[in-house]
Order: C-alpha cells, then structure tokens, then sequence
C-alpha cells in the first residue's frame, strides 16, 4: 500500500470515527446555535484588552505591575474560548456534526 492511499484511508477512518462520536453529542447546528459562541468569544476578547488597557493607563504606560493576575486570568478564559471555537470550526468543516439544511 503506497503513502498516499494509506492517507487517504487514514483520513476517512478518523472522520468516520469523529462522525460516530461527536455526532450525537451534538445537536444539529444552525446559525442560531452558534451566534452566542461568536459573541462570548469576543466578549471575553474585549475584557482581556480593556484589562490591558486598564493596567497601562494605571502604570501610565511605564511598567506592568507585578500582579497581573486579573489579566492572567481573562487571557487563559480568552484562550479557552478561542481553543473551544475552533474545536467547533473544524468540526464543521470536517463534517463531523450536522448543519441545518444538509444531509448527515
């Protein structure tokens, strides 16, 4: 068996696989559905740089604070999300959930 057909193989084995997992875990997703995502992804971006925002005009830009805590932890809940949303972006792309308006 040469590389490429065992790619190939490889390929359709771990999308069957996904499919049968994750597929009735999932609901059937529609726009709806993945709107609030979206906006608490960004939400939490939005915190994270007001933080930042926040720490540089209260250290008028000179030097970070040594607690920086509150930004630590809006960046490893940005991170998160952001690592979650993608999660579910390939998901989508390698069909291994249903989407509204097509065929399983």
């Amino acid at each position: 068996m040469d590389n490429n057909r065992l790619l190939l193989q490889l390929e359709q084995t771990r999308k069957e696989i996904n499919r049968s997992v994750i597929n009735p875990e999932i609901q059937t997703l529609s726009q709806s559905d993945v709107q609030p995502i979206i906006e608490m992804v960004a939400h939490a971006r939005a915190a994270y740089v007001a933080e930042l925002f926040s720490l540089a005009r209260a250290t008028e830009g000179k030097q970070a604070p040594e607690d920086v805590s509150r930004l630590q932890e809006l960046g490893r809940r940005f991170d998160e999300l952001v690592k979650a949303a993608n999660a579910l972006e390939t998901m989508i792309k390698r069909g291994y959930v249903d989407v509204e308006g097509t065929l399983g």
